[in-house]
């Protein structure tokens, strides 16, 4: 029938569907262990809010409205990556590789405006402020830790970027995309809920 594929029964074959399916297996782990990571972090955070009796702390502003823009830039990282998984399920390399390198591009965006925010929020704090309290320590900490993961995240997705300029995924074979595209997405869920948890 056209359309359809018979699977594959040579020896290579075998080896990289078994491959893909280990990768699957270790992402969903990788992704189960962040999610831990977040939640207790996050639970941490409203532990603290929730004993204060006034937030934020007498003498401390509100988190920087510039976090929008920042929500704006991860949200758009989700939509090219899913367009980069969409195009090589098309079976079109270029556009893969153009939507896997525009995301390269937006994560290093998102961390340059993240670096602007905690700069903008440090110096709307007056000096006396600035060594002491858990509104600010915690801020830093959530978005930081977010941060990290978006480093750790830009490293495989130039790796995978890379593969895919070079022609190395098709229709029929694209693990690294896939999983590319589910940390993204993940990164992108998380700091949409640090960001309503720090803004509301």
């Amino acid at each position: 029938m056209s359309g359809l594929q018979d699977p594959p029964t040579d020896e290579f074959s075998d080896k990289r569907l078994h491959i893909s399916g280990a990768g699957t297996i270790g992402m969903a782990v990788l992704l189960v262990s962040l999610t831990i990571l977040f939640a207790a972090s996050i639970i941490a955070y409203l532990l603290i809010r929730s004993r204060a009796s006034v937030w934020p702390p007498p003498g401390f502003p509100r988190i920087p409205s510039t976090l929008w823009l920042s929500t704006i830039v991860i949200l758009a990282c989700s939509l090219t990556i899913h367009m980069a998984l969409r195009a090589i399920q098309r079976g079109s390399e270029r556009g893969l590789a153009l939507m896997l390198w525009i995301t390269f591009a937006l994560g290093l965006l998102f961390l340059a405006m993240q670096t602007l925010n905690w700069i903008e929020f440090y110096d709307s704090i007056g000096p006396e402020m600035q060594l002491r309290g858990q509104y600010l320590g915690m801020f830093y900490v959530l978005t930081g830790l977010h941060a990290a993961h978006v480093i750790g995240g830009l490293i495989p997705l130039g790796v995978v970027s890379t593969l895919a300029s070079r022609g190395k995924y098709s229709a029929n074979y694209h693990p690294g995309v896939r999983y590319a595209a589910a940390y993204w997405h993940f990164l992108d869920i998380v700091w949409v809920i640090l960001f309503c948890v720090l803004y509301f």
